[in-house]
């Protein structure tokens, strides 16, 4: 039904009610035909669905099969069971299970705690009378009374508005509360600019009204939402989708490997079947990065901390991973790139322009004529017009902190006035309100009548100026009232015209005096014109630079408003934003190929609908765009859900786009989202060094153990491997997930949808490094192999974890990274170093089949020196290789991030 269309008898009619609302009887049968008006988003945290998720990778799934296999070894005869190999497997997939649940479960909670809850009650008109209903009773046709502060508890059409003003920027993006009317209006009219209806969810500020609710429940706008977002499919990442396909192909190898393995023991050295069982058990330990899906989830939760500490709350680990592949943000205009709060900018009076400084809601400001400071005295009148002819109030609350209440335009006014030292509480003390003739859409003014002292009276107005014009005889210039003329007229209209022109909102103001008696028919006549004031919503101070840092880093920042396109630019030009302009009736009329062309060079879409919204995100994406998409308005919701990273606001989101979205912002500051991508660009950059890291290590231990294999040799123990890769491999690897950011992060181009961790540039280095060490590490096995198997495989296992710290200098050498920047490297190098001796020297050492390298009983480096020599000679070997071969790949392989 195209209720704002319609005539009010034709909705009465429709909806079978009157004026009087309905009677309790008909509100209840209602009640159970149209049921309750709630929305149900059913996305309630599931302790259990979080932690069986953090199970499902195809790694993780390998793992358990490993370890499996390792206790069902004993269930064949003559043989025991691996239960260290198994129970560490277990443990490490436990643990990394734990970490991602106790994240994603905290940062759910964490949303949780974020959420307002809708209006529980609503005051109705239930056959003439008022009640206080529960808002989830009301039904179609039921009369609900509007007052300010209140949240609207339906949708519902206006059919009484006394200066009724509602704040829709949650729903439509529009920055200045929408005065309400009751006329109808054409069926075509824009969503934004039905203003004879009134939304569930949005809140009065100022002024009173009845509508006539027309829609409850999912039948109302945000329901609608809400719906469309019932029930999403999880968005998978391009890392979540790397990641997944690494384990298959691991597990692939595994199996190519181990065939091969086991027909080469069988064909060549009449292996027993249950040793190369065994043999293959160790070769698929070797083959995993055991490490890897810990190492993943800790550098995404360190990561997510941190962002925590800088307003960025990640409901979704793997969210972040698409933050830093970002390469355009689309943003709401309102409360995101600007302050939401009204500011006047300028006046206009004694025929000057006079700019006022500060923004916001900040009480701190001074008065200009060019760039010299002036003394508001000459235009004092014009403040305190504007401070009386208001309704809205500053109040200080028991924390002492400043409060503002009412309309944003009317708080502006009273912000300007406490500039010039007018405060609105001693003008309303020195001149009281007895009259007034409030606001009106079709008035477009208000006027108000003050008690001046025993003999008169002042009378105050403010409208639209070409309004207030109508209604002055005469203008105020340097104190003096005179007769207004034609030229003073046209002056007025072009200042305004000039202050609309960049995107600023006019208002008019006029006073006249008269005796203690008067008639209210005359009060609008003659009156004396006093100057303009005009306002905009600033843009925050931050948001300029961090567009600049946005650009540098190769990311395009698209507006994306309900706003009027004259605001829009304005605001964009302020902010650096170029590029084309567009309206949503524009957009209406393009088909998916023209918008496909125009996202690219328009920077500013204005006047946009939720359906426009999504239509621009799709663009993007179908243009093979990695998109953010910002806001904090349920008119949001959809594309939040639909962008590759959908960020909401968390002080004025509302709960729709909180739920859709993957990141919370808790200071709803666009340099936070600035801030939250060079993270994202961290965490990437860190995630890219400990897989190669890791994936170097375990290539060389798999062709280790495969070319000692091809002699009959078991190179390293199931258990060997797993300490290996999960302890002295994987500390370090934890470690690298907090390095420091390159000082260049943001310098970098995205790295787009197309850039995988393992780029051509970090496959060169696990195939090439990788050879390296193997050829190395082969060498310290076969020298060792003299003194027999177990001093082989002691020195490969210590000369496999040396190369591996060696490694770690440099893979960080790539980012001009400083060898003690990473305090938790460092650490973790000594950690592993340490556990290394303490396997080696240690009764530690029974469990993992090790000897000491040297004389029992004598201390390290004074014996064994032979074995040390040959380590260390081979490992130096092998690092000055691995450094040359990484300065020649890195230099044939330019990479984008």
């Amino acid at each position: 039904m195209r209720w704002h269309s319609l005539q009010l008898k034709d909705v009465f009619t429709q909806l079978e009610s009157d004026k009087g609302g309905l009677s309790s009887g008909e509100a209840a049968k209602r009640l159970k035909r149209f049921g309750l008006n709630e929305i149900r988003l059913e996305r309630a945290i599931s302790p259990l669905k979080i932690f069986i998720s953090q199970f499902t990778n195809f790694l993780i799934i390998v793992l358990i099969a490993a370890a499996l296999v390792s206790i069902a070894i004993g269930f064949l005869p003559g043989n025991e069971s691996h239960y260290i190999e198994a129970g560490l497997i277990l443990a490490i997939v436990f643990a990394n299970g734990i970490f991602g649940f106790v994240q994603e479960f905290k940062a759910e909670e964490s949303l949780a705690a974020l959420k307002k809850l809708s209006p529980d009650r609503a005051m109705v008109l239930r056959g003439g009378q008022k009640f206080f209903v529960n808002a989830s009773e009301l039904v179609p046709g039921d009369v609900i009374l509007l007052e300010p502060g209140e949240k609207v508890p339906a949708d519902a059409r206006v059919f009484e508005a006394n200066n009724l003003h509602l704040d829709e920027s949650l729903l439509t993006g529009e920055s200045v509360p929408v005065s309400k009317i009751t006329r109808a209006l054409a069926d075509e009219t824009n969503f934004a600019e039905r203003i004879n209806l009134v939304f569930k969810n949005t809140v009065v500020t100022s002024g009173t009204g009845k509508a006539v609710v027309t829609e409850t429940g999912l039948k109302t706008e945000v329901g609608k939402i809400a719906e469309r977002l019932h029930s999403p499919e999880q968005k998978v990442t391009p890392f979540q989708i790397e990641l997944e396909q690494l384990g298959k192909r691991i597990g692939f190898l595994i199996l190519v490997v181990i065939v091969f393995v086991a027909l080469t023991q069988v064909l060549l050295h009449q292996a027993d079947p249950l040793l190369i069982f065994v043999a293959a058990v160790s070769l698929a330990v070797a083959a995993i990065p055991e490490s890897l899906p810990a190492v993943v989830t800790s550098a995404l939760a360190l990561g997510t901390r941190k962002m925590v500490k800088k307003n960025a709350l990640v409901r979704k680990l793997s969210s972040v991973e698409s933050l830093g592949s970002v390469e355009v943000i689309c943003t709401d205009k309102t409360a995101t790139l600007t302050e939401n709060r009204m500011t006047v900018t300028r006046l206009y009076s004694n025929g000057k322009t006079i700019d006022v400084t500060g923004t916001g809601y900040g009480l701190d400001g001074n008065f200009l004529l060019g760039k010299v400071e002036i003394d508001p005295e000459e235009f004092k009148l014009l403040l305190q017009c504007g401070a009386l002819c208001n309704d809205a109030a500053i109040s200080v609350d028991e924390n002492d902190e400043m409060q503002f209440v009412g309309d944003p335009t009317e708080i502006a006014l009273l912000v300007s006035a406490r500039k010039a030292n007018l405060n609105e509480k001693r003008l309303s003390r020195q001149f009281p309100r007895v009259d007034e003739i409030p606001f009106s859409s079709e008035r477009k003014r208000m006027l108000t009548v003050h008690k001046a002292d025993r003999a008169g009276m002042l009378v105050f107005m403010k409208g639209a100026p070409e309004t207030v014009l109508q209604h002055c005889t005469k203008i105020l210039v340097a104190g003096k009232e005179r007769k207004i003329t034609e030229r003073d007229v046209k002056e007025i209209e072009q200042r305004n015209m000039l202050f609309a022109q960049s995107a600023l909102r006019v208002l008019g103001f006029a006073f006249k005096r008269m005796g203690a008696k008067y008639s209210k028919k005359n009060l609008e006549k003659g009156l004396v014109f006093l100057g303009l004031q005009a306002m905009i919503d600033p843009p925050r101070k931050e948001v300029k630079q961090s567009i600049v840092v946005c650009r540098e880093a190769g990311i395009r920042v698209i507006m994306v408003t309900g706003d009027n396109i004259l605001t829009a630019k304005a605001i964009g030009k302020q902010l650096g934003l170029t590029g084309k302009s567009l309206e949503g009736r524009d957009i209406h009329n393009m088909s998916e190929k023209q918008l496909s062309r125009e996202v690219e060079k328009t920077s500013i879409f204005a006047r946009v609908s939720p359906s426009h919204k999504l239509r621009i995100l799709k663009a993007l994406q179908a243009n093979n765009h990695v998109v953010a998409m910002t806001g904090d308005g349920i008119n949001d919701a959809p594309a939040l859900h639909s962008a590759d990273a959908g960020i909401a606001m968390g002080i004025r989101g509302t709960d729709v786009a909180r739920e859709a979205s993957d990141i919370v912002l808790l200071d709803d500051n666009f340099k936070t989202i600035q801030e939250a991508v060079s993270e994202g660009r961290t965490i990437f950059s860190n995630i890219r060094k400990f897989v190669l890291f890791l994936l170097i290590c375990n290539v060389a231990e798999v062709l280790v153990y495969f070319f000692a294999s091809l002699r009959g040799f078991l190179a390293l123990t199931a258990s060997q491997l797993l300490w290996i890769n999960l302890l002295t491999d994987g500390m370090p690897a934890v470690a690298l997930g907090v390095d420091p950011a390159p000082k260049d992060i943001m310098k970098r181009k995205p790295k787009g949808k197309s850039e995988k961790v393992i780029n051509k540039r970090v496959a060169l280095l696990i195939a090439v490094v990788g050879s390296i060490g193997t050829v190395c590490l082969l060498a310290i096995f076969f020298a060792g192999l003299s003194k027999g198997i177990a001093v082989a495989q002691s020195m490969l296992f210590t000369g496999l974890i040396l190369s591996e710290l060696f490694r770690l200098a440099i893979i960080r050498q790539q980012e001009a990274l400083g060898l003690f920047s990473n305090k938790w490297l460092v650490l973790a190098v000594v950690a592993s170093l340490v556990l290394q001796l303490a396997v080696l020297y240690t009764p530690l050492g029974l469990l993992f089949g090790t000897v000491a390298l040297g004389e029992a009983g004598q201390f390290l480096f004074l014996v064994g020196v032979e074995e040390w020599t040959t380590i260390l000679t081979f490992v130096a070997l092998g690092a000055i290789a691995a450094i040359g071969a990484t300065k020649v790949i890195v230099k044939l392989t330019p990479t984008r991030a």
